[in-house]
């Protein structure tokens, strides 16, 4: 199995976009203040945005397709055709592990992100509490899940290279050299029946 260019070009589209998007989710994250409420003497928490849930959710799903079709491709690395033993084996597994561990710290990332990001504190407090807790997503979370993202972009071309190199092709050569044996022998027998005179 070669490696397709098309096939390289949707992994890294994906894996791209899923990084912008988690960078967008970073800048975006919701915020909140404590503001006063105009019917009664208590103060509450006002959010902003919830554009950074979308954004984790989205970069989420476009990387659990990515992966999938990666895995699609190469059939997981344990349910495809036979593969030659040396560097590139060793070198299509250790990516196959490389890219599944970024891909899931990457999802848990963004997931996790997401749902926290979505939270918000639902009581009140008396106006003269200063210290009301709203609850927000910590900074990082989804500049960690975008740092994995791009992890995971090597990690899925790499062991695709790799496992195209170490792919044997070993039932397409099989296949060959059958067809050219019963080829030869049909021959063989052509010119046997012409020169019995049959």
């Amino acid at each position: 199995m070669g490696v397709s260019i098309p096939v390289l070009v949707i992994i890294i589209s994906l894996h791209v976009i899923a990084f912008v998007l988690a960078v967008g989710a970073e800048r975006r994250r919701s915020t909140a203040v404590v503001v006063p409420d105009k019917y009664d003497e208590q103060t509450y928490c006002l959010y902003g945005t919830d554009a950074s849930t979308v954004y984790g959710l989205t970069a989420f799903g476009l990387l659990l397709i990515s992966q999938t079709v990666v895995n699609g491709v190469t059939r997981c690395l344990c349910f495809g055709r036979g593969m030659m033993s040396g560097g590139s084996t060793t070198c299509a597994v250790f990516f196959f592990i490389f890219s599944w561990v970024s891909f899931l710290g990457a999802e848990a990332c963004l997931l996790a992100g997401s749902a926290r990001n979505a939270y918000h504190t639902k009581y009140r407090a008396s106006f003269h509490i200063e210290h009301l807790s709203c609850t927000t997503l910590r900074k990082g979370v989804f500049a960690a899940g975008a740092a994995l993202t791009l992890l995971s972009m090597m990690g899925s071309i790499l062991y695709y290279w790799s496992h195209s190199k170490a792919d044997t092709g070993g039932w397409e050569r099989h296949n060959n050299g059958g067809v050219g044996m019963t080829t030869s022998s049909f021959a063989e027998n052509q010119q046997h029946q012409k020169s019995s005179g049959f």
